[in-house]
């Protein structure tokens, strides 16, 4: 393996870079700090310079997969269209980021919010942000169990549901990607999509 070129200022970058990789590879049970460093080819204590014991490690990973997706998520809405359009893109990057990075996708959503770190919390936040500001603006006295809320919960089930099916071999990818659409037509045609986009 080459390995990636680095000084005392992106060393936590090629770390994370490597343990995604690993995560990819292996999954989270195969991450440990010692084997990131031999793989990023510096002492086996550098990387506690950055990441003070594996959980560290782990809370980086997650944050940053939330910020990866949150990424993809905000790619899909710059296409711009009607918004029907908008969310099919949106389940599409969702269920994509949540197959290629099955493992990580895992790690984001496995800690109750209670037990996540504040930079978790923060990035998990902004990508709920994102996609509730893709149903455009919110109602400010909606009730937790209110349409808007109760649709994108059905979205995220959904998503994560068909994403699953297909990165554990259940389905071939072209049949989620056929799933996404089916689904997305039948939400979006339902009496409850009907009430948040006349909401929004």
């Amino acid at each position: 393996m080459t390995q990636r070129p680095f000084h005392h200022g992106n060393l936590r970058a090629v770390l994370l870079d490597e343990a995604t990789a690993v995560v990819r590879e292996s999954g989270v049970a195969g991450l440990s700090l010692r084997d990131l460093a031999r793989r990023a080819g510096v002492s086996h204590g550098a990387p506690r310079s950055h990441f003070v014991d594996r959980q560290a490690l782990l809370d980086a990973l997650a944050q940053l997969g939330f910020e990866r997706l949150t990424a993809a998520v905000r790619r899909a809405l710059d296409a711009g269209g009607p918004l029907p359009d908008r969310l099919r893109r949106v389940a599409h990057a969702y269920v994509d980021f949540a197959v290629d990075d099955a493992a990580l996708m895992d790690l984001m959503f496995e800690t109750k919010v209670t037990q996540q770190s504040q930079g978790v919390q923060e990035a998990a936040g902004v990508l709920f942000g994102t996609l509730d500001g893709a149903l455009g603006p919110a109602p400010g006295d909606e009730a937790e169990d209110g349409p808007r809320v109760t649709f994108k919960m059905l979205f995220a089930a959904t998503m994560q549901g068909i994403a699953a099916l297909v990165a554990s071999g259940r389905i071939e990818r072209p049949h989620g990607e056929h799933l996404v659409d089916s689904a997305m037509d039948t939400m979006l045609g339902s009496e409850l999509a009907a009430r948040v986009i006349t909401a929004s």
